[in-house]
């Protein structure tokens, strides 16, 4: 029973930390990656379409990320749809594909970033701990339902404990790793 809620913790940490990870790889670092336009959604015939489905994107180099529609026809709502997704560039459209070119990063940028991964990261060890509490819970349901005696569920908080430092430990050192990377010059 312990065993399923210990389990049943590390899984629902591990994917918060997936999500963080997630979240951190749409921030904008020195080099640009494609990751900065995942969220942008694109009028495609009415149904609002991620931009990597209407067409191909790629950072052609550190400071340029090229969009390629497969229609013709999509260059105009793609356009609009990252004037309106507002990350800090304007599209540049020749008729045939869209390019972004990303002005260098000053420091006050770097900083305003690094400020937005650590906001994320305490959202990420907000939710690190509600699950800590649904675990604790747990374990004081199967005391109170005389499933495990009063020792038991010593050992069973303090394992849960042990499963949340590991996870919060996890998130300070990818976000240390992200830190490192957003300061990069």
């Amino acid at each position: 029973m312990l065993n399923e809620i210990y389990d049943s913790t590390k899984e629902q940490m591990s994917k918060s930390i997936d999500s963080l990870k997630r979240d951190f790889s749409t921030l904008r670092t020195g080099k640009v990656t494609t990751n900065i336009v995942d969220h942008i959604r694109v009028n495609y015939y009415g149904t609002p379409t991620a931009l990597n489905q209407v067409g191909n994107v790629i950072a052609t180099d550190a400071t340029t990320i090229s969009i390629t529609p497969w229609e013709k026809n999509m260059l105009q709502p793609i356009e609009k749809a990252i004037q309106e997704a507002n990350i800090g560039v304007n599209p540049n459209n020749d008729g045939d594909f869209i390019k972004l070119f990303f002005p260098a990063m000053t420091s006050e940028q770097r900083q305003e970033i690094v400020k937005q991964a650590k906001q994320m990261s305490e959202k990420a060890k907000i939710a690190i701990r509600n699950i800590r509490k649904d675990g604790n819970d747990q374990v004081k349901m199967l005391e109170k339902d005389k499933d495990i005696s009063e020792d038991e569920a010593k050992r069973g908080h303090t394992e849960v404990q042990k499963i949340t430092d590991n996870a919060i430990s996890q998130i300070e050192s990818v976000l240390t790793a992200k830190e490192a990377d957003i300061l990069k010059v």
